[in-house]
């Protein structure tokens, strides 16, 4: 049975697993190596069965912990090229990352047992950042954090996901009249910062199918968002294209703990 869960969704950490009793795979290292195993033991996932890690992009929320993981999971890490020759530059990675890093191929899916992947670019103020589309279990997997606009080839991978993860970081009125400077907020909202909740119920309205199971919004600020507000806005779209309630399973994951195990 496929198993989904999120580590940590926001600011401070971003880390998901997605795997089988047999195969899984994480994206992001955005927690500890201790943290990681605590929840693996607790939930009886055996972290051997982790066949890689998949960075979407170099910013530290995401990969503050991937040097430790790559020296003591001795698990290959896998990303562009780009994103490569970021880490190779970064402190948090460039003594270890070229031992254990796969560069993704510009066209075409990796194969590992169980498991294939490929990526997709995303706008955002990284280097370079990409989203991922994942089959494994007869189950097509697509997450995409951190987009600061929603693009058509996004959208096409999101309609043909069985379980979609999106980025609903903010809500616009909450950022607007909120703390952050003038220049922070234009930053999350000139289409190379985040999604907002918003953008991201515009986006569903696009990418909605009946073989849509499971959509879970992610990496929802602390300060400009609410699970209520992320949830509504999302909610009310999928309504407004006739969606029945309870088709599509729709979740909030949290920013700062790890959420419950999701059998898809």
């Amino acid at each position: 049975m496929l198993r989904f869960f999120s580590l940590s969704s926001g600011s401070c950490g971003n880390c998901y697993y997605l795997g089988t009793e047999d195969n899984g795979i994480l994206i992001d290292a955005g927690v500890s190596l201790k943290q990681l195993k605590k929840i693996f033991q607790s939930n009886g996932i055996d972290i051997d069965t982790v066949r890689g890690v998949l960075v979407t992009h170099d910013h530290l929320d995401h990969i503050r912990f991937l040097g430790t993981f790559c020296k003591r999971l001795y698990k290959p890490v896998y990303t562009t090229e780009a994103i490569y020759n970021a880490l190779l530059k970064h402190s948090f990675t460039s003594s270890v990352i070229s031992s254990c890093c796969h560069t993704l191929p510009a066209d075409g899916a990796v194969e590992l047992p169980g498991i294939s992947f490929k990526c997709f670019e995303v706008p955002h103020d990284a280097t370079q950042t990409v989203g991922y589309s994942i089959n494994i279990d007869n189950c097509n997997f697509v997450i995409m954090t951190d987009i600061g606009r929603m693009t058509d080839e996004a959208v096409g991978y999101a309609s043909q996901a069985d379980t979609l993860v999106i980025e609903s970081n903010y809500d616009m009125d909450m950022l607007m009249s909120g703390t952050y400077p003038y220049e922070l907020k234009m930053r999350i909202i000139q289409g190379c910062g985040h999604l907002s909740n918003d953008e991201c119920a515009s986006a569903l309205k696009r990418a909605v199918h009946p073989g849509l199971k499971n959509i879970f919004l992610c990496h929802l600020s602390e300060n400009n968002n609410t699970p209520e507000r992320a949830f509504s806005a999302s909610s009310a779209a999928l309504e407004e294209v006739g969606v029945e309630k309870g088709t599509i399973h729709l979740r909030c994951l949290p920013r700062t703990y790890p959420s419950p195990v999701f059998y898809l």
